[in-house]
């Protein structure tokens, strides 16, 4: 579909099929997803063998090399519309988000009104509506003051530009815990006689709200745990992290690369089933805080600490475990000399979030001291190199011969571990 829209705006002006100007509001959004379709139309003609010059046709490797660095320039094109897009969806998300938050302030006052019908409007009932009034103001100014980066959302998106499963939890137990004691609050403003105030402050007891404490303290703990966990497994290079264009909610329940992790799938469905019940008992009695059961908060706490495990199992450095000459059929056996490609396995080449050409065009081989830029090979659908087991580049003539090490940087700027191989005249 991409490839048939591209052809479509070939020769078209700058305003048919929406428009690309910068002052446009969806203009960013327009112009990355046509240097998209661009990008895959240019990179599929490439697969099929058309589009090349006469120049470079008759050399593989001369024309391998041609293909790459068309594809690259292609490929920072795309990647730059793509940041541009991101900011600008960043910009208008402010606005979605206090609508969302505005309109849970509606549904609280449409279903208080419906359990009203019959038991008649209660003070708890002005409390709990007051108290989302504050909280939703609070939300809208800072929503206001952080609009170049999400509104609401903005504390929960990590460095490298997604949602953080840690700090969404987080957030959510907090937003809970501050309108339960607003509710509370609220209340006790509202009370006239000594035995009612005496009533609502001792629901803020600990012995109470021990459950719910308990929870809030831990998965505040591990956001700040797991920020500092990931910091430093990416300063030691035993974590390979890139930036996303823009967040997703899918950011909650997958990782990087958009698979779905059960570390994080089951810390977002346990803790939202805890809060789901933690709230329909601050309904039920809204003279104390939630009252979560502690075999329900040790349920939580169990899968506070499959997370946090998950965060220390994932990733790992990438590794080099063998480099061997690249055999064309027909071609006799030899050894390695300037000029033949070299085909390097391993493990962990390409980071998780970096499948795209601007990222795969980063990587970099080491041969001795000369830098070799992994060539992109394009096939139908996608790129047969480089990939996350297996790199294939040339030895330039430039490399001395003799013993010499080999070292793979990946998009994220992590080294391998040096493998060294023998090259002859």
């Amino acid at each position: 579909m991409a490839v048939q829209e591209a052809r479509q705006d070939v020769g078209t002006g700058a305003h048919a099929g929406g428009c690309t100007c910068d002052d446009c509001p969806h203009g960013a959004r327009e112009g990355h997803r046509r240097a998209v379709a661009a990008f895959l139309l240019r990179r599929d003609e490439f697969a099929a063998g058309q589009g090349l010059p006469a120049a470079v046709a008759h050399s593989v490797s001369a024309s391998r090399q041609w293909v790459s660095e068309e594809l690259t320039q292609s490929a920072v094109l795309v990647a730059e519309r793509g940041r541009a897009e991101g900011e600008a969806w960043l910009a208008r998300l402010w606005v979605r988000t206090a609508c969302t938050v505005w309109a849970a302030v509606v549904v609280l006052l449409l279903v208080q009104a419906l359990t009203a019908v019959g038991a008649g409007w209660t003070t708890a009932r002005t409390a709990g509506l007051l108290a989302a009034l504050l909280v939703a103001g609070v939300l809208t100014a800072a929503s206001w003051f952080h609009r170049a980066r999400g509104g609401v959302l903005a504390p929960v998106i990590g460095e490298d530009n997604r949602l953080s499963t840690s700090r969404a939890v987080a957030a959510a137990w907090v937003l809970l815990l501050a309108y339960a004691v607003l509710v509370l609050a609220g209340r006790l403003a509202a009370a006239s006689g000594h035995t009612e105030r005496d009533t609502l402050i001792a629901g803020l007891d600990l012995a109470r709200g021990a459950g719910v404490v308990t929870v809030l303290a831990v998965v505040c703990g591990i956001a700040v745990l797991v920020r500092r966990v990931v910091g430093l497994r990416v300063l030691s290079q035993r974590l390979q992290k890139v930036r996303a264009d823009r967040p997703r909610a899918a950011d909650l329940l997958t990782d990087d690369s958009g698979r779905g992790t059960f570390a994080d799938i089951q810390y977002v469905v346990i803790s939202v089933v805890a809060l789901v019940f933690a709230a329909v008992r601050l309904a039920r009695r809204p003279d104390q805080l939630p009252d979560l059961p502690w075999g329900l908060a040790v349920v939580v706490l169990v899968s506070a600490a499959t997370y946090v495990a998950g965060k220390y199992a994932e990733g790992g450095r990438p590794v080099i475990l063998s480099v061997v000459r690249s055999r064309e059929a027909g071609d006799l056996d030899a050894p390695i000399r300037t000029g033949d490609d070299i085909e390097i396995r391993g493990a962990g080449f390409v980071p998780p979030g970096a499948q795209s050409a601007d990222r795969l065009s980063r990587m970099v081989v080491r041969i001795g001291a000369v830098h070799v830029h992994v060539p992109l090979v394009p096939v139908t659908g996608g790129f047969s190199n480089p990939t996350d087991a297996v790199l294939t580049v040339p030895v330039p003539a430039d490399v001395e011969p003799g013993r010499v090490d080999v070292q793979v940087v990946t998009a994220a700027g992590v080294e391998t571990n040096r493998y060294p191989i023998d090259v002859t005249d």
